[in-house]
């Protein structure tokens, strides 16, 4: 039974990209074992709710299985350390302890629009001649059926996905996609009933970027897709990650699994719920580069297949500290 006796929080700013934030959350149990957790991006207000509550919720509280937890203050990063500290005191891998099967995962790499089709096609080679069977054109108006068409023609068996990040308001624009096989297309909309008229009109699954149960809940009840895209570390809690997966499978969606950003934490958390047996499309946790991590071994694919960590018990990682500290621009303790 879990008993937290102390609560690390950290605020990291990375060192890459745009220098975005993650805040990193310790717990370590009167036995003297610790579970990690983190949250990429966070709202302006996470700090102060888990200097204000996140310790009087936890500390020196017994309890039996994370779930029992409910709301914390803090959100989503104390949660995942709930489920490593557990999945770390019962022995078992975090992807096993969420119903995870699967041993390694194919990945996809995203790949921005591009000046021209040659220098498209010039990106893919490279991706392809690094072993990935997969990858996802990001696409808009006036950039969408040309790049995917030269990609198609160029490699006829490749796995090719479109990412149109809601920036679409006519499904007639996506319908002439479905011509060239894509394996979906991801968040081309903003409002439910478009998803709906395009996934009436395409072959290809309609990929839906959802981020809760009650969100998906409508858009399988209205036909909006047939895809979920699920991004662990956007959702409350990993109980809420799982029972969207199961509502996601039992109504014969596919699932991608995404979670590409942070200092890893995120990303090993993103790996353990792909290996959950709905997760048949190619994960995302390609990006940033993996010198950006803070824990070893690093997360990120290989050859285009991403390992899940079943050899030791929880996220399978462990977490440098001393980087942790040199990165951090504020930390407390409770």
């Amino acid at each position: 039974m879990p008993r937290v006796c102390a609560l690390e929080v950290f605020r990291l700013v990375l060192p890459y990209g745009r220098r975005p934030e993650s805040i990193l959350v310790r717990l370590t149990d009167y036995g003297g074992m610790t579970g990690w957790g983190e949250v990429v991006d966070p709202d302006p207000k996470t700090w102060a709710y888990l200097e204000e509550g996140a310790g009087r919720a936890l500390i020196g509280v017994d309890w039996e299985h994370p779930a029992e937890l409910g709301d914390i203050p803090g959100g989503g990063a104390v949660d995942m350390a709930c489920w490593d500290l557990w999945a770390r005191m019962s022995g078992v891998p975090l992807s096993h302890a969420l119903g995870g099967s699967r041993t390694s995962l194919t990945a996809t790499v995203r790949i921005g629009a591009e000046r021209n089709l040659d220098s498209l096609i010039a990106r893919v080679n490279r991706h392809v001649c690094g072993g990935y069977a997969h990858v996802t054109l990001d696409v808009h108006p006036g950039w969408d059926i040309e790049p995917l068409r030269a990609v198609r023609r160029a490699y006829p068996a490749l796995g090719i996905g479109v990412d149109a990040r809601a920036a679409y308001t006519d499904a007639e624009a996506l319908e002439a996609l479905d011509a060239y096989a894509p394996s979906s297309i991801e968040r081309p909309f903003v409002d439910l009933a478009a998803h709906a008229d395009l996934q009436r009109r395409v072959a290809a699954p309609v990929l839906l970027d959802i981020t809760s149960l009650a969100e998906l809940a409508e858009a399988v009840a209205s036909d909006a897709g047939r895809a979920l895209l699920l991004r662990p570390a956007e959702v409350g809690s990993l109980d809420e990650v799982r029972r969207m997966h199961d509502l996601a499978l039992a109504a014969g969606w596919e699932i991608a699994c995404s979670g590409g950003r942070g200092a890893g934490l995120a990303r090993a958390a993103t790996v353990a719920v792909a290996g959950l047996p709905g997760c048949t499309l190619p994960c995302d946790v390609a990006e940033p580069p993996r010198s950006s991590q803070i824990v070893t071994p690093p997360v990120g694919a290989s050859g285009g297949v991403v390992a899940v960590p079943l050899t030791q018990p929880g996220l399978g990682h462990t977490v440098d500290v001393v980087r942790v500290r040199r990165l951090a621009r504020g930390s407390f303790a409770m």
